[in-house]
């Protein structure tokens, strides 16, 4: 078993904060596991799922029933926690979840858990509004798997991971399952289920898409583009289909959290390229070049990071790229309360040196950090943030500062 960052997260959310809490995710990091190990503080926990036909059957009677089922009506010496999960696939879910917490929401602390991006299931504006948090949990990262505790401050100490850990990591992907077995058959058919489960099941309860094998040559072709600015016309005309098809689909791929997308900044930049955005696998086990899969790690701890920092509040943060018409590029802008906070760049080698395009963006920006992050230099420990000009460092030491 293996403590996550969120188990804190949650009790941190559940001891300081009236609203249900939200916690979406890909399927299979961790969601059901993760609430139900946080929600066992309580003397009191219950877990309600709508793939379970008693408990679909239970929710449907209403908010009453569900009250009644948990014991709400009776004294007792602290507040009881409800789990529900998958509860979206409810056509009425928003008007049980309203009803529930405004009647109930003082007895009960409530936790909702879903594989589908609970934030853009709004149909018809979002009567929830005020009523929850919410919170994005992300597969395993160097520094969850380092030391999973919260910290009020973003950047940690470095602290060296095992060699052996990092390249399950990097190999294996963060989700729990494939990365605790370290098994390479394990893996494959750990990973052609979840693909299955995400066609055949998941798919169906937030889309009608009809033409299941174009949509799954779309997954193929974003598997080899991974860290690529996005060419709608050239992807439709591989699968055969429109361009505003081929962005419709994307968008459910990644409310189904199979992939995400970060946008170009353009704030500040000379020239800067206002075009389409880049576009990264929630599981970077899937990305079969070797330099796309590190800049695509490299992102997705990143993104968790920006994240989990948003979530609990410490400030608003922001994952870009930046790029100009002279063709200069750096992978990955971080900013703080909207402002350049640091640069990244990707490299599997320190062979090169620095690459020009950070220097030029961090004097235009005034960004205080620029990273170069390279794979081929083991561990050192030194706070690579305490540099305030472009510095190569070592990919385990600086993902070991994050989250």
């Amino acid at each position: 078993m293996l403590t996550r960052t969120y188990e804190f997260l949650i009790q941190e959310h559940l001891k300081e904060n009236r609203q249900m809490l939200f916690l979406m995710g890909p399927r299979q990091v961790g969601k059901t596991t993760t609430s139900l190990e946080a929600s066992s503080i309580a003397p009191s926990h219950s877990y309600l799922t709508w793939d379970d036909q008693t408990h679909r059957l239970l929710i449907s009677e209403g908010q009453e029933a569900v009250a009644k089922h948990l014991n709400l009506h009776q004294a007792q010496e602290s507040l009881p926690i409800v789990v529900f999960d998958e509860i979206h696939k409810f056509l009425h879910w928003k008007d049980f979840l309203k009803g529930f917490f405004d009647v109930y929401g003082k007895f009960v602390k409530i936790i909702v858990t879903g594989s589908a991006r609970l934030d853009i299931l709004k149909f018809g504006g979002d009567s929830l509004m005020g009523r929850y948090f919410l919170y994005r949990l992300h597969p395993l990262t160097v520094r969850e798997l380092i030391e999973p505790s919260l910290s009020e401050d973003e950047i940690r100490l470095p602290t060296k991971l095992s060699n052996d850990d990092f390249d399950t990591l990097l190999q294996f992907g963060g989700f729990p399952e494939p990365f605790l077995q370290k098994n390479k058959r394990f893996y494959n058919r750990w990973k052609k289920l979840r693909l299955k489960q995400l066609f055949q099941e998941d798919l169906k309860d937030i889309s009608n898409v009809q033409q299941i094998s174009q949509l799954q040559i779309l997954t193929e072709l974003l598997k080899k583009q991974a860290g690529q600015l996005v060419n709608y016309s050239e992807l439709a005309k591989k699968t055969h289909i429109s361009s505003e098809t081929v962005r419709r689909w994307i968008e459910t791929l990644k409310a189904l959290y199979y992939c995400y997308s970060i946008q170009p900044w353009s704030t500040n930049i000379t020239r800067s390229l206002l075009k389409e955005p880049k576009i990264y696998l929630w599981d970077w086990s899937l990305v079969d070049d070797v330099g796309q899969r590190l800049e695509n790690f490299v992102g997705s701890h990143l993104l968790k990071a920006v994240h989990l920092w948003t979530d609990r509040g410490l400030g608003e943060y922001g994952l870009y790229f930046l790029r100009d018409k002279e063709q200069r590029e750096v992978d990955f802008l971080v900013t703080k309360d909207e402002r350049p906070w640091f640069l990244v760049e990707v490299k599997s080698s320190s062979n090169g040196g620095l690459s020009k395009s950070l220097y030029h963006f961090q004097k235009q920006l005034e960004a205080p950090h620029a990273f170069q992050v390279v794979f081929d230099l083991p561990f050192v420990n030194k706070d690579v943030f305490s540099y305030q000009d472009p510095v190569i460092v070592p990919a385990a030491t600086f993902l070991s500062q994050l989250v």
